[in-house]
């Protein structure tokens, strides 16, 4: 695959959400999100998007102005000249907020800063310490991320309103608790209040993999999508559903473990300590243990999993058949797990992400047709598949939307839930 491209730059950030089972949700908060997501949009159009009075919308808007959190602005230039005063917009205030978004992982760490309008102020990239860490460690590291982005773009650490974390493993979001992480020594720990104690500032925590489909919810190809699912193939396996608009986690905030649904009984070895997982087939470390036995490699060659796969996909590329033939399995297995998750769910996109997608990238039509194979043939098709090109710091945009989304509820409204 190509090199990674930018990230996607367009008006405004957020769901484009329809309003869809909105009728709790206080006028004021949702005036804000659909100016938000417009980027600039006149007092007109958000009464009409919104299906409210124009008496309202502007008695309000008026408030939040005042408030800091929207500002007028010149509307887009009109090709016909009129007389009179010039049309006026609604925007958000980039000032409104300060959130950070970092993501944890026993490889890059990733952290962005974003104003109240989705803007990046700041951002960053580090090698991680490899292996599982303990929670006063981890949340050491995730407090100097923080505080290295803020010093950089000038902004007191203490001036943020939220900071969004992502991490691998099974996660409970709404009571910001990890059950189990591949980055952490310890099971079941309260990672948000530790991190608060730690930073001063507002935690939220969420599975790594939801932090892709947030990135594509508020600033990628989901924005005006009802419904779409993520898997990211990495070292492990994650999926990410938003179904209505919004992220779906399940009753305890640990559903859709797609790379944990089992695919052979008493089978291959999984890092969560059981067997038969699907990402004990497909993720890297999975690639990596058959390479290491298929290969071999000359005493003193490194052998890490990252030298491992790109050795295995040279020899593949090469001819040799038993490289190919590990690429082809997981591609199989890749497919089968996707026709069950369209069979389940049934998305209108699939998206694939993950840095693995440089090497299976190119073979996206034959997992297409694998899984259209596989999958129930209801006469209507299965979804796109797409490949996800922003970068590594996709991961940090989704935890950066996750901040800001608790930090506008919080601030504009009842604060019912912890992400969109």
């Amino acid at each position: 695959m190509d090199a990674p491209v930018a990230i996607p730059r367009v008006s405004g950030c957020g769901p484009l959400t329809g309003e869809t089972g909105a009728g709790a949700r206080p006028l004021r908060l949702r005036i804000f999100e659909s100016v938000r997501a417009a980027g600039t949009v006149p007092r007109a159009g958000v009464a009409k998007d919104l299906g409210v009075s124009a008496g309202s919308v502007s008695t309000l808007t008026a408030e939040l102005i005042e408030q800091g959190y929207l500002q007028e602005t010149a509307a887009r230039a009109s090709t016909d000249t009129v007389r009179g005063r010039p049309p006026v917009a609604l925007g958000v205030r980039p000032e409104s907020f300060r959130v950070a978004g970092v993501k944890l992982a026993d490889r890059e760490l990733t952290g962005i800063l974003l104003d109240g309008a989705g803007g990046e102020l700041a951002s960053v990239r580090r090698k991680a310490t490899p292996g599982a860490l303990p929670l006063a460690q981890q949340v050491e590291t995730l407090a100097e991320v923080v505080e290295s982005l803020c010093r950089d773009a000038g902004v007191s650490s203490g001036a943020l309103d939220a900071v969004g974390v992502g991490l691998p493993g099974f996660v409970d979001h709404e009571r910001g608790h990890v059950f189990w992480s591949p980055v952490l020594d310890t099971r079941d720990v309260g990672f948000a209040a530790a991190a608060r104690r730690r930073i001063g500032r507002p935690v939220v925590v969420d599975n790594d993999a939801n932090l892709v489909a947030l990135a594509e919810l508020w600033f990628g190809v989901g924005r005006d999508r009802p419904d779409f699912a993520v898997v990211t193939i990495e070292h492990g396996v994650g999926t990410g559903i938003v179904l209505d608009h919004r992220v779906f986690r399940g009753a305890h905030g640990v559903g859709l473990e797609l790379g944990h649904t089992k695919v052979q009984l008493d089978g291959a070895l999984c890092r969560c300590g059981q067997r038969g997982c699907l990402e004990a087939y497909i993720s890297d470390y999975a690639l990596a243990r058959e390479a290491a036995v298929a290969l071999g490699a000359p005493d003193g060659e490194p052998r890490t999993v990252a030298d491992l796969i790109a050795r295995l996909h040279d020899e593949a590329r090469a001819g040799n058949a038993a490289a190919q033939s590990i690429f082809d399995r997981s591609r199989r297995y890749l497919a089968l797990g996707l026709a069950n998750l369209v069979n389940l769910f049934d998305p209108s996109l699939l998206i694939l992400s993950g840095d693995r997608m440089r090497y299976d990238g190119p073979f996206v039509d034959d997992t297409l047709a694998e899984m259209r194979a596989l999958a129930l043939n209801t006469g209507n098709g299965v979804p796109p598949l797409k490949v996800h090109e922003w970068g590594t710091l996709l991961w940090a945009y989704g935890a950066g939307a996750l901040a800001l989304s608790r930090a506008t509820e919080a601030a504009l409204g009842a604060a019912r839930d912890a992400g969109p």
